[in-house]
């Protein structure tokens, strides 16, 4: 298996997924993925801005404020865990359904994490196509697995 496959989008799916082996523990990628005061960190579309609120460590079912900013506008958006299984799983959304799922796979050299944006669930999976983001997501993933395995590097 390569170390990176690069992200693609399933439009039968309704899906963008990336994946890439990362020098680090499930444990330790998991840590840093339930820790809402990080994802500026590893966010490779530069709208995520810093936590809000509440940074408890994120389970299921836990709701967690974001300021984001698209382009020159602030905005702020509440995320709900919405799939959660420890050290392996974590998927949260928002008010549009949409969901963002990290996927850890311990493997030879670290854990393989598959970054996937879900759109199946969405309240407007035309809209969002519509609006071009299931192939903006690609290089957004891409990014974001480049940056989470430079933390761990």
């Amino acid at each position: 298996m390569a170390d990176v496959t690069k992200a693609t989008v399933d439009r039968e799916a309704q899906q963008v997924s990336g994946s890439r082996v990362v020098d680090a523990t499930p444990e330790q990628i998991f840590d840093l993925l339930t820790d809402p005061t990080r994802h500026g960190e590893i966010d490779g579309s530069g709208m995520v801005q810093q936590a809000r609120g509440d940074t408890a460590r994120l389970e299921m079912g836990t709701r967690f404020g974001m300021d984001m900013k698209m382009g020159p506008l602030p905005y702020r958006i509440t995320n709900t865990v919405v799939e959660y299984e420890e050290n392996r799983l974590i998927a949260w959304q928002h008010l549009g359904k949409h969901r963002w799922r990290y996927e850890l796979e311990p493997v030879d050299g670290g854990t393989l994490v598959t970054e996937t944006f879900d759109y199946s669930t969405a309240v407007s999976s035309k809209g969002i196509e519509l609006m071009g983001y299931p192939k903006k997501h690609c290089a957004n993933i891409d990014a974001t697995l480049e940056r989470l395995a430079d933390l761990f590097a």
